[in-house]
């Protein structure tokens, strides 16, 4: 059974080749924030967990408005994660100055990061089904991280194109503490969530993953 990971998120694709898929990767191109926008002015605020989901179910059917997928027979999975932090969502900083002022704000604190995951189930070019679900981590950033800390760590690049300015799988893991859940949701995508995704849909888990260890 294939499946197709419609993020470029080199963390998701990195956790679903540990978990032993090899998915096909196709990102989609949405602007996040008029999405979350429009939906807040019909349907008034998103809560966390609302939030992330509508971005994964969005970045999951999108897909099928720019590829028909008329000859495919799978599974297609949309990621989004986001750090909630005294009851803001905070996404990628995307520049410098930016996650600066995150980590600022952040260290000595404690944040939940969310991860929200939509699975369709496609067949020749239509959803048969889909399940999605939002999973939670809470996470202390360290206390004693100094300035020159901070702007080394920026300087590296690694936090402008992360939910929440960081990674528990690179360099920010020495500016983490404590983390209060499933590791795998900090990361990018809840594998344990996947797996009962996929069940939900109809397909068992060896058929996602290899026979190579």
């Amino acid at each position: 059974m294939q499946l197709i990971l419609a993020s470029a998120s080199p963390a998701r694709l990195a956790l679903l080749r540990q978990a032993g898929i090899e998915p096909v990767v196709a990102p989609t191109d949405l602007d996040e924030e008029l999405l979350v926008a429009a939906h807040e002015a019909d349907h008034g605020p998103l809560t966390p967990q609302e939030y992330v989901l509508l971005l994964a179910r969005a970045k999951a059917e999108a897909l099928l408005d720019q590829d028909p997928l008329t000859a495919f027979d799978g599974l297609v999975l949309g990621g989004d994660s986001s750090l909630e932090l005294d009851g803001a969502m905070l996404g990628k900083p995307h520049t410098p100055e930016r996650a600066r002022e995150r980590w600022l704000a952040q260290r000595g604190r404690s944040a939940t990061l969310h991860s929200g995951h939509w699975m369709l189930r496609v067949r020749h070019g239509r959803i048969g089904d889909s399940a999605g679900v939002a999973t939670a981590t809470h996470l202390d950033f360290s206390p004693d991280i100094d300035d020159a800390e901070i702007d080394a760590y920026v300087a590296t690049g690694e936090p402008l194109e992360v939910a929440g300015a960081f990674t528990i799988d690179g360099r920010g893991a020495a500016f983490i503490d404590r983390i209060d859940g499933d590791p795998s949701t900090v990361i990018g995508m809840s594998i344990p969530a996947v797996r009962r995704l996929a069940r939900e849909l109809g397909v068992g888990w060896p058929a996602l993953t290899t026979t190579e260890g």
